[in-house]
């Protein structure tokens, strides 16, 4: 399985973007911006990023019926973890998870999750998987305490389009 990746050069939200299109999105489609107006987090927190520096995508996870329970509704997140700490462990980045959805490197947070699951019943229809990553940014506001980029951490710059494509081959290779 292949994820189909679409590039807007804006959007509010790529989760709302997800959301819009949900009945004519292929499983494991990725919706990525350049820029977000209205990119969120967990609760009434925004996700912020300098337009055109990091990776602000959400990919569509859907289930057939009867597949995927809400009992396993915690396994989605351990799975989406994964894949990330594997991709920066890929650019030889040590990274942990601080429950419930930030990716870490030593003190400073790198990755922002937010999942939002659609329901029928008890079983998970699809899953909508928007991530922040931090990728090229080297400035940032004041408000933000603790951020860090992978150009930080390898010095290198990297383009967004070849760390997205590998980021959304280990999503389709790692089981869930």
């Amino acid at each position: 399985m292949q994820s189909k990746i679409i590039w807007l050069d804006s959007t509010d939200s790529t989760n709302a973007e997800v959301r819009r299109r949900l009945s004519k999105l292929d499983n494991m489609s990725v919706i990525a911006a350049r820029s977000q107006s209205a990119g969120r987090g967990q609760g009434d927190h925004t996700w912020t990023s300098t337009p055109g520096q990091n990776l602000t995508f959400t990919l569509m996870r859907r289930f057939p019926k009867g597949e995927f329970s809400v009992k396993r509704l915690a396994d989605i997140n351990k799975w989406v973890t994964s894949v990330l700490q594997c991709y920066l462990e890929s650019h030889g980045v040590q990274a942990w998870v601080k429950p419930p959805n930030d990716i870490w490197v030593a003190d400073k947070k790198i990755c922002g999750i937010l999942i939002e699951n659609i329901l029928d019943g008890e079983w998970v229809k699809e899953s909508i998987i928007g991530i922040g990553l931090d990728i090229n940014q080297t400035e940032w506001p004041d408000y933000l305490p603790n951020p860090v980029s992978l150009k930080d951490l390898t010095g290198k710059d990297y383009s967004l389009e070849e760390e997205l494509e590998k980021l959304s081959a280990l999503f389709c290779a790692m089981p869930l």
